[in-house]
């Protein structure tokens, strides 16, 4: 009973910690509609600013509050000038590319975060009241974490009195229903939104200041961070503060019997609960269905046939491509080969994210699973017949996947995504004696006929820019013109007799199996296969690609694919702080180029 009742408090304290990052995460989406990536970035600054202040204060109780209280405000203010100069603009903007440019931001403040306290982390000296602990039933339990449980009922408590008994509140809740008639009843938005910005940001920066000292403030933070704060935002129900807590309190409590009971789960634990909720309750345990966004200026139109700009542009790409294996290096000819893998990948998210209007944030599964099976199948089957099982494998559990996730729209389906990637994630990380684990599969060697890099080269370009032509060919084939129905009007789509559940389905199943083949050409190509290919970045590196290319036509995830692989090396090989720029330079395209290259080209 006492173990039980002991692993009940501690998970109530975890539980604590991720509320306080997830309550701010939800007061921003509630109003804003802003999809916040760069909430966890706020979150380690939060520790980070923290242990600046607390180790130049006395290591008092009060003096501990006052330097958390500071930290958390001091944060406050950097959300507030970070809304003021950047996120404003991005108000009326759709959610990918909010997501697309506050990524740039966690970019930007990984390297100015490295450049202030270096890489090594950063510990709080704990004196004697932090060490202290209280006897329970007979067991000794840590007094900072009893004292961490009632620090979340407190701010609950606080933005309940907040959002619900103050004017602030009752706009604020006005403002999550109606913004445009809370304008035009003479409410200045742009200082709402900005106040509720810099409460959502100091909130963050409690969090991430609480988190101190039981852990450490370092540079890996902020992404872990932020995908669990997302998971406990969508299980709760988007906007909703009570139903963040009932997450948040759900999945601490399953992560700490977890690490008990299932060892071997434990990564993908937060995933599987989500699943679980969102297939019963598809807006989370209280939320409702979001208002439809009004005024914005800018949607993402109909996917259409390139331009005669765009052609030209294409032919001028192809004859490059075709010339570069006789006058490039073998290091460029490598960069180029993979460039070519990557738009083949960004092609298949934008398959299904642009005509199909299915978001992805886990769309790394597939390309992952089709490396790992192409891996694993090079020892028994030719490079041919291992690349073809991959696409087959990964298209198949795409549309298995797809069954259950075509249902959904929005962040909520971005989400579920998001969770069946990291599972994958896991599993690849954990089934040591089938995938090496952390040490990957090494020696995946392409066919003695194909080990040239000139060769391969060839191979990739065929390969590759074949599928994503084949790819094209479906988008303007009926199936093609029925899924952009189902994505515009789902009612009117099934009146003319369209069944939109399977066409989306089948949809995810073809995107699914075009990025397993670049999965399985990548692994060929490295000789090599690592949980990394599974891991988020990969799969924020397609959305990037599409979205800087633009999802006006199927040539936009293509040349944005080539740009960001170009950037991505010149950038790595120029400067140690190639986030920051890279960062620097996303942000300027959104707000510059909202529609991508490939879209202000299809304009002009």
């Amino acid at each position: 009973m006492t173990a039980l009742l002991l692993q009940i408090l501690t998970g109530l304290a975890a539980a604590s910690s991720l509320f306080l990052v997830a309550s701010g995460l939800t007061v921003i989406f509630g109003v804003t509609r802003i999809v916040n990536f760069a909430h966890g970035s706020l979150t380690m600054l939060g520790a980070y600013l923290a242990w600046n202040i607390l180790t130049l204060l006395p290591r008092d109780p009060l003096w501990f509050v006052a330097g958390v209280v500071l930290a958390a405000l001091v944060v406050g203010v950097i959300g507030l000038l970070l809304e003021t100069a950047l996120l404003r603009r991005l108000y009326r903007l759709p959610e990918l590319l909010q997501l697309l440019a506050t990524f740039g931001v966690v970019l930007m403040v990984q390297d100015i975060a490295l450049w202030i306290w270096g890489a090594e982390e950063r510990t709080l000296p704990r004196p004697a009241w932090l060490r202290a602990s209280v006897n329970i039933l007979g067991e000794r339990f840590p007094l900072f974490d009893l004292i961490l449980i009632g620090v979340a009922p407190l701010v609950l408590g606080g933005l309940f009195l907040l959002l619900y008994r103050t004017r602030w509140g009752r706009l604020i809740r006005a403002a999550t229903q109606d913004r445009d008639m809370l304008a035009a009843l003479g409410v200045n938005e742009r200082w709402l939104f900005a106040s509720v910005f810099a409460l959502g940001s100091a909130l963050a920066g409690l969090g991430g200041a609480l988190m101190l000292p039981g852990g450490s403030a370092n540079l890996g933070m902020d992404l872990a961070l932020i995908v669990d704060a997302f998971v406990v935002v969508v299980v709760g129900g988007l906007g909703s503060i009570t139903g963040a807590y009932l997450a948040a309190v759900l999945i601490a409590l399953m992560q700490t019997f977890g690490i008990a009971l299932f060892p071997k789960i434990t990564l993908v634990l937060i995933f599987l609960v989500m699943g679980v909720v969102l297939a019963v309750r598809p807006h989370g345990l209280l939320g409702r269905a979001l208002p439809q966004a009004h005024g914005s200026a800018l949607e993402f139109p109909l996917v259409r046939p390139a331009s005669g700009a765009l052609h030209l542009l294409a032919l001028a790409g192809l004859c490059v491509l075709l010339v570069a294996p006789f006058v490039l290096g073998p290091y460029l000819l490598s960069v180029l080969t993979e460039a070519l893998v990557l738009m083949l990948f960004a092609a298949s998210l934008h398959f299904m994210m642009g005509p199909g209007g299915m978001p992805s944030f886990g769309h790394a599964a597939w390309f992952g699973i089709g490396a790992y099976v192409a891996a694993l199948s090079a020892a028994s089957l030719l490079m041919s017949a291992a690349m073809l099982v991959a696409m087959l494998t990964a298209g198949v559990l795409a549309l298995l996947v797809g069954a259950l996730v075509v249902r959904l729209s929005g962040v909520y389906m971005a989400m579920l995504t998001l969770a069946f990637a990291q599972i994958v994630w896991a599993a690849a990380s954990q089934l040591v004696e089938v995938t090496g684990g952390d040490n990957g599969i090494l020696g995946v060697r392409a066919a003695s006929w194909a080990q040239d890099a000139q060769v391969f080269y060839w191979v990739v370009l065929v390969l590759c820019l074949g599928a994503t032509l084949l790819l094209r060919r479906v988008l303007f084939a009926p199936f093609g013109y029925a899924l952009r129905a189902a994505r515009d009007s789902t009612l009117r789509a099934e009146a003319i007799g369209i069944a939109t559940y399977k066409v989306r389905a089948v949809g995810f199943a073809i995107a699914g199996a075009a990025a397993g083949l670049a999965g399985a050409v990548y692994a060929f190509q490295k000789g090599s296969v690592f949980p990394t290919y599974v891991s988020i970045p990969k799969s924020v590196d397609a959305l990037l690609m599409v979205l800087l290319g633009g999802v006006q036509t199927i040539t936009g995830p293509m040349i944005g694919a080539l740009v960001y692989t170009g950037l991505y090396d010149v950038l790595l090989r120029s400067t140690d702080y190639w986030r920051l720029a890279l960062g620097g330079i996303i942000v300027l395209l959104v707000l510059v180029f909202p529609r991508g290259i490939a879209g202000m080209a299809q304009r002009t």
